[in-house]
């Protein structure tokens, strides 16, 4: 039976649909699954069935290969991209858990509201050569 999803991650666009959408041919999105690069939805019967998430995914696919990647290149960045995501959500949640607790307060850009910030004395230092 075909695996149940809901909003972005639902499959609802053909393979033919999918590939004019994203300007390439169908061979190019069955390569990118070969790939293990995307992984549609399947019905019953074996169709295909890309979700909005998939075809993001397969755009930025396919601008990372216009950079000169190649797809296991690609396989390697995709991977840190979610990585570095889902690294920036731990911290946003440890962030959240830190002001409930009356830890200290981050603003926007990494600063303190207003607290100067201390280099580690372990710190390397760099310094120009010249």
């Amino acid at each position: 039976m075909a695996e149940e999803r809901h909003g972005a991650d639902r499959g609802v666009y053909g393979i033919s649909v999918a590939a004019d959408l994203l300007g390439v041919g169908e061979q190019t999105l069955r390569l990118y699954e070969r790939k293990g690069l995307v992984e549609p939805a399947r019905t019953d019967g074996g169709t295909r069935r890309y979700s909005q998430n998939d075809v993001d995914r397969m755009r930025r696919i396919g601008e990372l290969v216009g950079d000169g990647l190649n797809l296991a290149g690609v396989g390697k960045v995709l991977r840190l991209e979610e990585d570095n995501a889902a690294l920036h959500r731990e911290l946003k949640a440890a962030r959240k858990r830190a002001t409930k607790r009356g830890g200290t307060r981050r603003d926007g850009d990494g600063g303190t509201d207003g607290a100067a910030e201390e280099t580690p004395a372990e710190a390397p230092r760099i310094v120009p050569e010249g």
